[in-house]
């Protein structure tokens, strides 16, 4: 039998494939795959392109690359396409079950997000980032450089790379307290006063394989300099849910990590109620926390251009420093 991964892949490559008006490349392919928050390269898509082959799915055409057979496009309907739907569910839990972080020891992995940027931007980058950190619409201050010659992350050439811890460090936390949370919501969360209002937009994440946080990050419909600036605008935030009976222990699990450096989380809402619009199932209550990459939005909305791939992967706390 295939392994779930591998046929997880392999439905993303082809949905790339069957979105593209013309034949698309293994380059191309893996590009847009990151973009999607998918880290894989362009020769591991090579191996799942012959995957394909074999099954029938693709045909390729020449150096131009490949398209969906009719049979490629029948199975994208039907067996697969069921294959994709919580993916992105299934991540979080695997990231959230692979964080060792313990606040108390500072020892541990934590999940991160990886972007990356060119060179002669490393400035600015920090210096956003910093901003963004410090005025608390980001998980943690802390961030590591990653050179092009570096084994842990593969970049493209000429770039450098930037992790930045991941809001999943929270499900990671609260699980290892025994408190099993369920991401609910990805959205647009309106800040008024540097207060959090209302969610103008959510997208949930039961029956998705593309992250909501990529997806609003692909619209640039947040304002995250406005709200660094004026305290008024649109960020990226996260809701998840908790059961009722975890309410007083959650609290002290989120305070544990403040004192450490970790943040991000608004106030807890109350059981059974909206929080901030968004709906709670009946004997759950609510946490917002704010997403890992509202600064590298606000890059963006500064021209700069950078790559991001969110929850990609886990990295020790104490390889990353203080920006």
């Amino acid at each position: 039998m295939m392994d779930p991964q591998i046929e997880r892949k392999l439905i993303e490559i082809m949905r790339v494939i069957h979105e593209s008006d013309k034949p698309i490349g293994a380059r191309a392919i893996a590009d847009e795959l990151n973009n999607r928050g998918y880290d894989i390269g362009e020769r591991a898509v090579r191996y799942h392109l012959r995957i394909l082959d074999e099954r029938g799915f693709t045909c390729k055409h020449g150096y131009a690359g490949r398209t969906l057979t009719e049979l490629g496009e029948r199975e994208m309907s039907d067996a697969l396409i069921a294959d994709r739907f919580g993916f992105v569910i299934s991540r979080i839990e695997e990231t959230a079950y692979g964080t060792t972080y313990n606040p108390e020891t500072n020892d541990g992995v934590v999940p991160v997000n990886i972007s990356y940027f060119d060179k002669d931007d490393l400035e600015a980058v920090i210096e956003v980032i910093s901003y963004t950190a410090h005025e608390g619409y980001m998980i943690s201050s802390r961030v590591r450089i990653i050179e092009e010659d570096e084994e842990a992350v593969s970049l493209p050439p000429g770039k450098i790379g930037l992790a930045t811890v991941c809001s999943v460090v929270f499900d990671g936390l609260l699980l290892k307290a025994g408190i099993p949370v369920e991401p609910a919501y990805g959205g647009i969360l309106q800040m008024e006063n540097r207060k959090p209002v209302r969610f103008l937009d959510l997208i949930s994440y039961s029956g998705t394989s593309i992250d909501p946080i990529q997806i609003f990050m692909s619209r640039k419909t947040t304002s995250v300099l406005d709200v660094l600036e004026r305290g008024d605008g649109k960020i990226l935030a996260n809701m998840r849910q908790i059961n009722s009976s975890a309410y007083d222990r959650a609290k002290e699990v989120i305070k544990s990590a403040e004192k450490v450096g970790l943040g991000g989380c608004f106030p807890p809402g109350g059981i059974d109620e909206t929080l901030f619009g968004a709906p709670v199932e009946t004997g759950k209550f609510g946490i917002s926390i704010v997403g890992g990459i509202n600064g590298i939005c606000a890059l963006e909305e500064t021209g700069i251009k950078i790559k991001t791939n969110p929850v990609s992967t886990l990295m020790e706390y104490k390889s990353m420093t203080e920006i």
